[in-house]
């Protein structure tokens, strides 16, 4: 009597997840995700409930928003090695120009909000306040970032060069949390600035960890997969 062929297995859950981020309406989904803070900022703004201040909750929130942002394109290539997810990197763009796109919100609030686009008052304000300084720094190192982010810039530039001038967001980071500290210091409220400090050191820890242990058994691993292009 000829025995039954085993089942085939079933997807794991990793498969199926697989499945959802390759899907034709992830991308989409997620561009729409990334869009419902700024959505929900503006019915605020409209319903008149961002509080006794709204000029200052939108500015302040915008930031945080950038900052939020920044982690998640941090964290994609972390959690995409950790748990076997290559499918992530394709999210990966779209995330790091939503930081940039919030980043670019929150100066134009406080550019109208609090300096009513007197661009000679602006000017003076970033000498004069260096919490003003680093974030306006950040906000100008990210700028080639987000005009790099295209595979034509990749390829103009070389994947070297392309990847050295990606290494900035390592120190817009900082630039990023030093500048949240500083705005936090007149109030002593350092609670948030622990937060988001604590997840990009973490998110950069791992970083550093990884290339230790590439540099360290780097020759062989370059040598099995001459082809792989690591990106930060």
């Amino acid at each position: 009597m000829t025995r039954p062929l085993p089942a085939p297995p079933r997807a794991g859950g990793k498969a199926r997840l697989t499945r959802a981020l390759l899907h034709p309406a992830a991308k989409p989904l997620l561009f729409a995700v990334s869009l419902l803070p700024l959505a929900w900022l503006f019915y605020g703004a409209v319903a008149n409930k961002l509080g006794a201040n709204p000029a200052e909750y939108l500015e302040r929130s915008l930031g945080d928003w950038t900052l939020r942002f920044l982690c998640l394109t941090l964290a994609v290539t972390p959690v995409r090695v950790i748990f076997g997810l290559p499918a992530l990197l394709r999210f990966r763009r779209m995330l790091g120009l939503f930081t940039y796109f919030y980043v670019v919100l929150h100066l134009l609030a406080y550019s109208w909000f609090d300096e009513g686009f007197d661009f000679a008052a602006i000017a003076k304000d970033i000498a004069k306040r260096p919490f003003i300084l680093v974030g306006f720094a950040a906000f100008v190192l990210l700028t080639p970032l987000a005009a790099t982010s295209f595979n034509r810039a990749v390829k103009a530039m070389g994947v070297k060069r392309w990847q050295a001038l990606h290494r900035l967001v390592y120190l817009i980071a900082g630039l990023g949390i030093l500048h949240f500290f500083w705005m936090r210091a007149g109030k002593h409220n350092f609670a948030e600035v622990s937060v988001y400090a604590a997840i990009l050191a973490v998110l950069l820890g791992w970083r550093v960890k990884e290339a230790v242990r590439k540099r360290r058994g780097g020759g062989v691993a370059a040598r099995s997969h001459p082809t792989n292009i690591a990106r930060p």
